[in-house]
């Protein structure tokens, strides 16, 4: 449906241009093409940001059945089936914008992206390798540093990472990524440093909270860290020490963890009660 903003615009400029002694039906014609162009663009991004991704993919496809060769609408169609999470739907759909005349070299980043997204990451790694090295980009960067680790290539990794945080003004997911990836290599030191830095970007990234507190447990340390949470997340950050504790041996350290994770959980904590149970119960059994 189209924002009455745009119908003023429209109505106003016909109104307008009828006015004038030198105008004419086609000019009249032209404005009216014009203005609905603005209007179904500005609907289409907003279909993007704002709208859900079904009835995001219900508006590109009936575009794309309208309109086959239009670029835009088969980006929007590709965009909106990945925010759907039907992505191996998406990846068909950004081959076609690759193989447009105007298509661009994000596209094939983004079709690197939803193939990374189903786990083909030999695929995703042709996609990139295909793209000049000139194309220096976040998105790019960021997908380069997960193939790297995806293939244990360390420092190739930390090298993308440390890009790819340099070129986004909201780096905090660059640095959670970077943070679990040094926690899979066994550096967990390194990995809280990461994690407190993308906390310092975005203080409500849960993600990087509770990844915070595996990279602490990891190292022994049981201690909440010192940032800012709420009592739910308080609970979740203690009931994942105490599992981490738990499998590290240290078993009196989780039961008591779980135990404050349970009183401190504003609400009935389930998991937690599930779990302690079932400590309780391979103690005694």
């Amino acid at each position: 449906m189209r924002h009455p903003v745009f119908f003023a615009l429209l109505l106003g400029s016909a109104h307008l241009l009828a006015g004038c002694e030198d105008s004419s039906e086609a000019s009249v014609s032209r404005a009216i093409d014009s203005v609905t162009s603005v209007d179904r663009q500005n609907l289409a991004e907003l279909m993007l940001s704002a709208g859900s991704p079904d009835e995001a993919v219900s508006y590109f496809s009936a575009e794309v059945d309208s309109d086959p060769t239009n670029v835009q609408n088969l980006r929007g169609l590709a965009k909106s089936l990945v925010r759907a999470r039907r992505v191996s739907e998406a990846i068909p759909v950004w081959r076609d914008v690759i193989a447009h005349p105007e298509a661009e070299l994000d596209d094939r980043v983004m079709l690197a992206d939803a193939q990374i997204r189903t786990n083909d990451w030999e695929a995703a790694e042709q996609t990139l390798n295909a793209i000049p090295p000139t194309h220096e980009t976040f998105d790019r960067y960021r997908l380069e540093a997960m193939i790297a680790d995806s293939k244990e290539q360390w420092d190739r990794a930390d090298h993308f990472y440390e890009t790819a945080a340099g070129l986004t003004t909201r780096p905090s997911g660059v640095f959670n990524n970077w943070g679990f990836s040094k926690l899979t290599r066994g550096n967990s030191r390194d990995a809280e440093r990461m994690f407190m830095e993308a906390l310092k970007h975005d203080p409500d990234l849960f993600t990087a909270k509770n990844n915070l507190a595996l990279a602490r447990a990891d190292q022994g340390n049981y201690s909440l860290p010192l940032v800012r949470m709420n009592q739910q997340e308080r609970a979740k950050l203690l009931y994942t020490m105490a599992i981490a504790a738990v499998r590290k041996g240290d078993t009196t350290i989780g039961r008591t963890l779980l135990e404050e994770a349970i009183d401190t959980h504003p609400q009935h904590y389930d998991e937690a009660v599930r779990a302690l149970r079932a400590f309780d119960s391979g103690r005694t059994g």
